[in-house]
């Protein structure tokens, strides 16, 4: 470990005694202390009090400027008035039915003439929307087998839980030209991994080597049109049009699995950023301004197979009141072209400031971002699929993450596969801040970054 690193790690366990007390106490009644895997990490996680804006306060008291956002679900910010208002206004006309109403038709039409989708369903979160499209794209084929590419995360369920990370020499995930389909844990049935044929993002000639191997058995190609569990790994010129050129070919739907990208790529989703269209989209995280919301979309002859009775959608939680209203207004008054162009213009100041202090203290790396997403790359060229993203330098992440932590800002979720997000509250005062956090810790980064390269070249 660095002695940077390690310095940083000692002032944020300073600041935050409380966080550690509660997360010893969690630790009692929950597994890691935390309800979800993906909010552990070492020494703690720190624990929140409240959130407003583009900030929130943990339960020592320390402000934080939040480029987190609740993983990236919060490009309202926390508590938006809009999302507030409409909130407020339900809680006294209903929180639960279980009944249609009108605010189904209301945002389905938002969805629809946003979207290239002609119908959609609701549900509460982004593995729903995903589970179910894939279910969906299988009844519309007949065909059993779907691909996702290497490194890429489409929820909980069983078909998305395949090569998400797999890591040497634990896992044997085979060539980078015929990858290996994974578990992501125990517990998914060798029958769901035989149906998940695994590409390698960026390489068409992986993607169609799975639909030659497999005449007529694949029902559906699923992925991020931007893979956003690797940090930021963008689709190369002519990747997305051949995607949908070989699912035309072969008679299989494309999914764009839009969970992250849908509402904060821009105003049209991915298919307006990159001009191709897919057979079905999935949406959630920040189309419900905070509270659980999630849709997916396609053809009107493919959800006729829900209408028929031949495929089987249902939720007790589905077009919950609340949240329908919140979503709502994250349609009409947050998801706003006029906010797009507020965001753009602070990603570009953010991106342009990292790029400016790179260059500057010599750091190995890029910046990268699309729309209100981005994320410091500490690699010495651009990555272009997952196993290109493994070699990161955890430590010298880690040294990036608590010093800006230990500053004030968190500069986006714990991980290094992670990525910030800007939200409609951020301000050019924020954006002016996270800079200035990072010009402060740029020089060890890139001192503990010579060092460590030194010591491998010597070695």
């Amino acid at each position: 470990m660095y002695p940077a690193l390690q310095k940083e790690l000692d002032t944020f366990e300073r600041r935050t005694p409380k966080s550690a007390e509660a997360h010893k106490k969690n630790l009692k009644r929950l597994p890691l202390g935390v309800a979800s895997n993906y909010r552990a990490y070492d020494p703690y996680p720190i624990f929140v009090q409240d959130a407003k804006g583009s900030h929130f306060r943990d339960l020592d008291g320390n402000e934080y400027l939040d480029h987190n956002l609740c993983f990236g679900a919060l490009m309202a910010g926390h508590c938006h008035p809009a999302v507030m208002k409409a909130v407020e206004k339900r809680l006294s006309t209903g929180t639960m039915l279980g009944m249609p109403h009108n605010m189904e038709w209301e945002l389905a039409e938002e969805v629809c003439s946003r979207f290239p989708v002609e119908m959609c369903r609701f549900g509460n979160s982004g593995t729903e929307a995903t589970m179910h499209s894939i279910r969906l794209a299988r009844a519309a084929t007949g065909r059993d087998k779907i691909i996702k590419f290497e490194g890429g995360y489409h929820g909980l369920h069983d078909a998305a839980l395949v090569s998400v990370k797999p890591h040497p020499p634990k896992d044997d995930f085979g060539d980078i030209k015929n990858p290996k389909a994974v578990p992501g844990g125990l517990g998914v049935p060798k029958a769901s991994i035989a149906n998940v044929l695994i590409a390698t993002f960026n390489d068409l000639e992986t993607v169609e080597r799975r639909f030659k191997e497999n005449p007529n058995e694949i029902a559906a190609i699923i992925l991020e049109p931007i893979m956003m569990n690797v940090g930021l790994c963008m689709p190369q010129k002519g990747f997305l049009e051949g995607l949908r050129q070989l699912c035309d070919k072969y008679g299989a739907l494309l999914i764009f699995d839009e969970v992250k990208t849908g509402a904060k790529l821009c105003w049209g989703g991915a298919s307006e950023y990159f001009g191709v269209i897919p057979d079905m989209i999935c949406l959630a995280k920040s189309i419900g301004g905070g509270l659980p919301l999630a849709a997916f979309g396609t053809h009107k002859r493919v959800m006729d197979l829900i209408s028929d009775h031949k495929v089987f959608h249902g939720g007790t939680y589905n077009t919950n009141p609340v949240s329908m209203a919140a979503g709502l207004a994250t349609f009409r008054e947050v998801l706003t072209r006029e906010n797009y162009a507020h965001v753009d213009k602070l990603s570009a100041k953010l991106t342009e400031g990292y790029k400016k202090t790179v260059a500057k203290t010599g750091i190995q790396g890029y910046i990268v971002s699309a729309g209100v997403n981005g994320a410091l790359m500490l690699y010495p060229q651009e990555i272009r699929n997952y196993r290109d993203w493994l070699p990161i330098d955890v430590d010298l992440w880690r040294h990036y993450w608590f010093g800006m932590v230990n500053r004030g800002v968190m500069c986006q979720p714990y991980w290094w596969d992670e990525q910030w997000t800007i939200s409609v509250q951020h301000t050019e005062a924020d954006i002016d801040k996270h800079l200035a956090a990072f010009a402060d810790i740029a020089g060890s980064l890139a001192a503990a970054q010579q060092e460590r390269l030194g010591a491998v070249a010597a070695h």
